[in-house]
């Protein structure tokens, strides 16, 4: 089977309108969209100061083949990040040390893969972001191909090329292209939000005053 991509217009923003999400946490994005957009919990960074904030070109690989992969490095433009659905398998690491420097020297942004990686340390001392499954020694095969830049279901999430990628310390969020202008509003509403909580407890409130927790009713000691 070979490797097939996508003929398709994928939807690109500007640097300055990726720079205005900078600041916004994958938590904060998710809340923005009611709460929705989150990976599952089982995808994490290889290293809690690794973040990403990129669009997404997307891979799905058949179980434990990572040709689709090293296709995909060279079809992606620099600053992407590759999200692969690897179907969650963990035992098998479609990505390590060599396809790291390959995407270093591409410009790529990172690797969000609901699969297994290997060559953990030596992507940690590269300082590329790589977000995934699991970490396991045993290595690929090739030969079964896969598609890239079409839609793929990454860890509980549906992607498309083009869609913003969320990655830091507590997972990834993604945010799809078409609902970023009203998301970010979102966000940074609840950053301020947020800032003046905390400016409410620095003055002696509580939390309790802001979010409407019940207060405490006392069980009776028994006698």
């Amino acid at each position: 089977m070979s490797v097939r991509q996508h003929q398709i217009d994928i939807p690109r923003l500007t640097r300055a309108e990726l720079a205005d999400w900078a600041a916004i946490p994958a938590a904060v994005a998710s809340d923005a969209m009611g709460r929705t957009g989150a990976m599952v919990g089982a995808l994490s960074a290889l290293h809690p100061e690794m973040r990403i904030v990129a669009q997404a070109r997307t891979v799905h690989c058949m179980v434990g083949d990572n040709s689709a992969l090293h296709a995909a490095i060279g079809a992606a433009d620099p600053g992407d990040v590759l999200v692969c659905d690897a179907q969650g398998f963990e035992d098998a690491a479609i990505w390590g040390g060599l396809m790291t420097m390959s995407a270093i020297d591409r410009g790529l942004a990172g690797l969000v893969i609901d699969g297994a990686v290997r060559d953990s340390a030596e992507i940690i001392e590269k300082g590329f972001p790589v977000f995934a499954r699991s970490v396991v020694p045993r290595g690929p095969h090739k030969g079964f191909g896969g598609v890239i830049d079409g839609a793929i279901s990454c860890a509980g999430r549906v992607v498309m090329p083009g869609d913003l990628i969320i990655g830091d310390s507590d997972g990834v969020t993604v945010v799809p292209f078409a609902a970023l202008t009203g998301t970010l509003a979102a966000a940074r509403a609840i950053l301020d939000k947020e800032a003046k909580a905390l400016a409410h407890v620095a003055a002696g409130g509580t939390l309790n005053d802001l979010y409407g927790v019940p207060e405490i009713e006392m069980i009776p000691q028994a006698k």
